[in-house]
């Protein structure tokens, strides 16, 4: 039988859950079935580590779920965790469930992560055994690493007996070899216009909200000095994308700092870059930004140029406004042209993200008349208490893009729906994850909704630090 492994999508949430409950099937009659006939998974959670990209699912011939892997990274630092694995029975030994194994132990390697745990039965053939046989071993459950796990087990009533903990090393990933990092999302929780410069930036005040989703960014070493983009990414040639212009202006700024022409010098270092592309490109979440930010922190790293934040941002910010906030890894005040940052702790919050599906160039924005360019300065103090919370850009948007006007009306029946940047995207601020699971799962098929968190610590920042200890391993050994 022919499988394809691809990362899972939010709409397959219910296909997930059904293999799930399949699988717990062959369980009946083993002395953990009253436990796990009484579990099942919860959909919110699932959409929410979908939406994170640590799902992937096998797809038949005709693109049908028969199998998924979902990791979590709860343990925290450089040790991930598999929350489930399951095969549809009818589709059971056929490698289905080793390749989502080994694709999942080979992503984690490559996102800097040291270890790979799991919980699972000693004595069900396909559970400890199976593990076994891919480099995991048994290890003392008494750990303080898994008192999580054994915690949680106790709530659903697993009996502590029947449970192994088992452990994977992942070897740091070698010169050459693939690296993943994330590039988060941003949300702006409102936008004001205050003036206009003598060069003609706008001046802004917002605050810069960063999600746990967005895209990814593969990287690998060079020996030759290229800069490549591999992928294709539409409607961005990859002379001009932000990731290329990012890996070269940070090249050229480590020979102007030790006043060496490094394009001169020998070979100087070069990177294969691709691009998975999942936050909307003309949606103000602040997808190029983002990418172009990762590139920054990430080669800083691999290529050993040990550049310092304010070196990175001002990089960042000779590449794009919003540049900055990505590089320095904290929500935060923002004013200027969006490069002055101030971190501000924001409370935790779910969101449901609205994609309508249409593009708003930010230029044309910026020239509409009935634009509001010297509104009163905010505080933050007026952002926090609530009053604040208006996006500038909101009344030119819905009259020139209705499908974004749609898109708020609609979502704007579930609380106060707003603009991010210069839109195209929409959003709604809830308290809960199954609030915003419930409201975007009525989505209408003409947008499409993603469930995110608000973070105080960029995921780019968490995967920084796994490399670092990734790397110093690599140089100890």
């Amino acid at each position: 039988m022919a499988f394809l492994i691809e990362r899972a999508d939010p709409s397959q949430v219910d296909a997930l859950c059904a293999i799930e409950r399949a699988a717990v099937q062959l369980f009946r009659g083993h002395p953990a079935w009253a436990s796990y006939s009484a579990m099942s998974i919860p959909p919110e959670l699932l959409q929410l580590a979908i939406s994170r990209g640590l799902v992937w699912v096998a797809l038949d011939e005709v693109r049908e779920p028969v199998g998924f892997v979902w990791l979590d990274t709860d343990a925290g630092g450089g040790v991930i965790g598999i929350a489930d694995i399951d095969v549809l029975p009818a589709h059971g030994q056929r490698g289905i469930g080793a390749a989502l194994l080994e694709h999942a132990c080979e992503w984690a390697r490559a996102a800097g992560y040291r270890r790979i745990d799991l919980g699972t039965l000693a004595d069900v053939r396909w559970n400890a055994p199976f593990y076994a046989k891919h480099g995991f071993a048994v290890v003392d459950k008494n750990d303080p690493a898994f008192a999580y796990a054994r915690d949680r087990d106790r709530e659903n009533g697993f009996p502590d007996h029947l449970r192994v903990f088992m452990s994977r090393p992942l070897p740091a990933p070698a010169h050459g070899e693939w690296t993943v990092w994330p590039a988060p999302a941003k949300l702006n929780l409102f936008l004001r216009i205050t003036g206009r410069r003598p060069d003609g930036y706008h001046e802004l005040q917002t605050v810069f909200r960063l999600l746990d989703w967005g895209d990814e960014i593969r990287l690998r070493l060079r020996d030759d000095g290229e800069i490549r983009r591999l992928n294709d990414v539409p409607g961005v040639p990859a002379h001009g994308d932000l990731v290329v212009r990012a890996a070269q202006l940070l090249r050229q700024h480590a020979g102007a700092a030790v006043g060496v022409d490094i394009e001169r010098a020998g070979v100087p270092p070069g990177v294969d870059i691709e691009v998975n592309k999942r936050i909307p490109m003309g949606g103000g979440l602040g997808g190029g930004s983002s990418d172009a930010a990762t590139v920054l922190v990430a080669l800083n790293l691999l290529w050993q140029l040990h550049l310092d934040d304010d070196a990175l941002a001002e990089l960042g910010r000779q590449l794009g406004a919003d540049v900055p906030v990505f590089v320095r890894g904290r929500s935060a005040w923002a004013e200027g042209i969006g490069e002055k940052l101030t971190p501000l702790a924001l409370p935790p919050r779910h969101y449901v993200v609205l994609d309508p599906h249409e593009p708003v160039p930010t230029a044309a924005l910026f020239q509409a008349p009935e634009l509001t360019r010297n509104a009163p300065r905010a505080t933050i103090s007026s952002f926090v208490s609530g009053e604040t919370t208006e996006n500038a850009f909101t009344p030119a948007a819905r009259a020139r893009h209705p499908r974004v006007a749609a898109a708020i009306d609609w979502l704007g029946g579930f609380g106060q729906a707003r603009l991010s940047g210069s839109g195209g995207c929409v959003f709604l601020e809830t308290g809960s994850l199954f609030r915003a699971c419930a409201v975007a799962a009525q989505c209408p098929a003409a947008f499409t909704a993603r469930v995110a968190t608000g973070v105080e610590v960029s995921p780019l920042q968490e995967a920084l630090a796994r490399h670092r200890d990734a790397d110093r391993a690599i140089r100890t050994n």
